[in-house]
């Protein structure tokens, strides 16, 4: 019975939260301790719920990494969206875009290893981030403006490729440089992508 009340809450809102801190202890074991860390036992001991709590929200392991990609693909796509949102020009956009994803990535290196590192590794991710990456080359090609629907898209797909390896070097202690470098490499990269016209 969804609609019956303990403790001034409902069922379903008790199992959402519970899925919440399914989520939570997924990004935080698949975010510091990489792939092998997370299984069905692992998850349930990090939120402090037994496995009959996992199996009410996910079919498997595989399901519950999933929605982990899921959250912080969101949260990425919304950082941008946000950052984005009334800039007044190019320039601004490429600023704003680059130091949210940054803050995002960066400050929580959980959310960056498990949106770009965590594919390179985890075969229920695989998959899924190929599903991603249209809709971050879709944004970063509605900001473009030379050439034609052809030019962005070309443009935009190197962009979103590009910029994906810097932040996996960065993450991955490859490419030691400080944050503001980064951020102005990575500014550089989105405004010489979007003067690039044939």
């Amino acid at each position: 019975m969804p609609g019956r009340t303990w403790a001034g809450t409902t069922l379903d809102d008790r199992k959402a939260a519970r899925r919440d801190q399914l989520v939570a202890a997924g990004l935080d074991l698949l975010g510091t301790e990489g792939s092998a860390a997370v299984s069905v036992r692992a998850v349930c001991r990090q939120a402090h719920l037994t496995e009959r709590y996992f199996y009410e929200s996910f079919a498997d392991r595989e399901e519950l990494v999933a929605a982990v990609y899921e959250y912080v693909g969101e949260r990425a796509r919304q950082a941008l969206v946000d950052a984005i949102r009334d800039a007044p020009d190019p320039r601004q956009r490429a600023h704003r875009a680059v130091r949210a994803f940054v803050a995002l990535m960066v400050d929580d290196p959980r959310q960056g290893r498990v949106l770009l590192l965590a594919p390179l590794t985890d075969p229920a991710l695989t998959r899924r981030g190929l599903h991603l990456l249209p809709a971050f080359t879709a944004l970063v090609g509605e900001q473009l403006s030379h050439g034609d629907e052809t030019d962005r898209q070309l443009v935009s797909i190197g962009l979103v490729g590009a910029l994906s390896n810097v932040f996996i070097a960065y993450l991955d202690g490859t490419l030691r440089v400080s944050r503001e470098r980064l951020v102005a490499h990575c500014v550089k990269l989105v405004l010489g992508a979007d003067e690039f016209d044939h």
